[in-house]
């Protein structure tokens, strides 16, 4: 997307905002704690450091996208912290404290939900190798964002098919944003 934007004239940059939990994993994996981030640091705890690395991972993505006069592209933000926090059965105070720290941030112009079948989805992750997630966690995490208010503002993006044809439906939707005259929300 952002280098599509770009080529319409509008800068962009992509950025990952990760909250650390494949890192932890692989530590954690490291130190004989199991293969998983929650194994080491508990459910809470690590709800609390991915909200904390994620808040700061997006800050730095919105300051330097600012200083820089491009727009930020980026794969999480506020709304990914919310469902991780529903997904993995987080307090409603966990979610609570996340919105009030996260409310500091824009909302964005848009937000793209790509749909994928949960097996896609494990076959996927699965030809990465860098991790795994299963079925029924994929379900359950679909289920979290489905769940939060911000869902109907979301464009559903049907990301079953291959990377061209998923890029093609996103494009669609990035007319507007490229207008000079898109009023931002």
């Amino acid at each position: 997307m952002a280098s599509a934007l770009t080529e319409t004239g509008l800068p962009a940059t992509y950025w990952q905002n990760a909250g650390g939990r494949r890192w932890f994993g692989r530590l954690a994996r490291r130190l004989g704690r199991g293969n998983d981030a929650q194994r080491l640091l508990g459910r809470s705890g690590l709800l609390l450091v991915e909200s904390i690395l994620r808040w700061l991972a997006i800050a730095r993505a919105l300051l330097r996208s600012r200083l820089s006069g491009h727009v930020a592209v980026m794969d999480r933000y506020a709304v990914c912290q919310y469902a991780s926090i529903r997904a993995h059965a987080g307090s409603r105070w966990a979610e609570w404290f996340a919105r009030r720290a996260y409310s500091l941030f824009p909302r964005p112009d848009v937000t793209f939900f790509l749909a994928v079948d949960p097996a896609e989805a494990v076959r996927r992750i699965d030809l990465r190798a860098e991790d795994h997630e299963s079925e029924e966690f994929l379900s359950t995490s679909t289920a979290a964002y489905r769940s939060l208010p911000e869902f109907g503002s979301f464009v559903v993006v049907d990301a079953n098919g291959t990377p061209d044809e998923v890029t093609a439906r996103i494009l669609e939707h990035l007319g507007a944003l490229a207008d000079p005259a898109y009023a931002r929300p």
